[in-house]
């Protein structure tokens, strides 16, 4: 009985994901219908990068190259870099002339800040007060990401044609190698379970995120909302900065990115788990009892299904198995927009309790790596949970 009930919850749960959560496996919130506005806005680009030498030369011609009718500039901050990412930047702005380039340097950020923020604080401080007259907008966008030349007209568009304060697109992730297949499309399935983009982008919802590789952003609306000075501790920045600017009174959406890709690459399970496994305890706020529960819910939603069949089977119980069969078929099916938005083959949809197995260990990982004082770890700094922060 034990077994039944444990599978039919199983069902329950992809019934209730599939009907009642936003419709997050649909694919196709893309940007906004959108006109050209009267007066195009100027924009500052913010990116912040550290030791990224080896993909600026696959991005930031991109960027550089923005085929944009209104006034833009370009500032990259170099985060401490040690393998010439300055010296790249200015290279590339020499050889692709386009939009005006500026390389800014913060230094170490202080006690209690990100790298990532303390970067984007100088970024945008530069852009707003160098010259008489700040930007409208800021498009924050990492250093990985490479943009069509319609990219930043299309969002500043959409922007001013919707009234929103903060316009994002999750970039497209490279899939090539077989983890980055069997892992990335995964990755942006539950990253839209978690935060469905239909129900972030109502007008009055209570649900919000971005993604941080391409977020355009009013100028007047960081201001209202003090970021990045409010968020500065964050380390999964993109969402908490879309909270701050939701709570400040806000328009804010989100949605999949048809013209901007990142053009990092993660060839192996390795630097894939160290993308998740950097992140995801400070997702759960570092509290043991979330971390307990969300490897519970990880068991009943995604593995129970394939166990279910198989023991249902196995034992000569039909109602277990069907039960196991039809949480699985339900899983896989609402999985296959995502591998077609990708270009993947649905041979991959009935891996997905395999990938579900992945990112729990990475979960567990994340925690063990916190708690032996090595938790959200990225390109040589770790950073202490806020409380720790707060307490120090």
């Amino acid at each position: 009985m034990g077994l039944l009930l444990t599978a039919c919850a199983s069902l329950a749960a992809w019934l209730w994901l599939t009907l009642a959560q936003g419709m997050f496996w649909r694919t196709d919130v893309r940007l906004p219908p959108r006109t050209a506005p009267a007066h195009w806005p100027s924009v500052a680009i913010v990116v912040p990068a550290r030791d990224e030498a080896e993909v600026l030369p696959r991005s930031l011609p991109s960027l550089l190259a923005q085929d944009y009718p209104g006034e833009a500039e370009i500032v990259l901050v170099d985060d401490g870099s040690t393998d010439g990412t300055a010296a790249t930047a200015a290279r590339l702005a020499a050889e692709c002339p386009g939009i005006p380039l500026t390389v800014v340097s913060p230094g170490e950020p202080p006690p209690g800040w990100t790298g990532k923020l303390w970067a984007l604080r100088h970024g945008i401080a530069y852009a707003r007060h160098a010259h008489a007259v700040e930007p409208d907008y800021l498009l924050l966008t990492d250093a990985d990401i490479a943009h069509e030349p319609d990219s930043l007209r299309e969002l500043v568009a959409a922007a001013t044609s919707a009234r929103l304060d903060l316009v994002s697109q999750m970039a497209r992730l490279r899939v090539t190698g077989f983890w980055e297949r069997l892992v990335v499309p995964a990755f942006v399935y539950f990253f839209a379970q978690l935060y469905p983009f239909r129900r972030i982008n109502r007008p009055a919802a209570r649900t919000a995120a971005a993604a941080g590789g391409c977020v355009l952003l009013r100028t007047a609306a960081a201001v209202r909302a003090d970021v990045p000075d409010s968020i500065r501790q964050a380390v999964i920045d993109d969402v908490s900065l879309a909270r701050a600017v939701q709570a400040t009174g806000g328009r804010i959406w989100l949605g999949l990115a048809e013209r901007v890709d990142s053009v990092r690459p993660y060839p192996g399970l390795g630097e894939l788990w160290r993308m998740v496994s950097r992140s995801a305890y400070a997702q759960l706020r570092h509290q043991p009892l979330l971390l307990a529960g969300t490897v519970a819910g990880l068991v009943l939603v995604y593995l129970v299904p394939p166990a279910a069949l198989v023991a249902g089977l196995a034992a000569g119980r039909p109602a277990v198995a069907w039960a196991g069969g039809a949480a699985w078929l339900l899983m896989a099916g609402t999985y296959l927009p995502m591998l077609r938005y990708y270009g993947q083959s649905a041979v991959l949809a009935p891996l997905l309790p395999f990938t579900a197995l992945l990112y729990l260990l990475m979960t567990v990982d994340s925690a063990v790596q916190h708690y032996r004082g090595r938790g959200a770890a990225w390109k040589g700094r770790t950073y202490a949970r806020p409380s720790d922060v707060r307490n120090s």
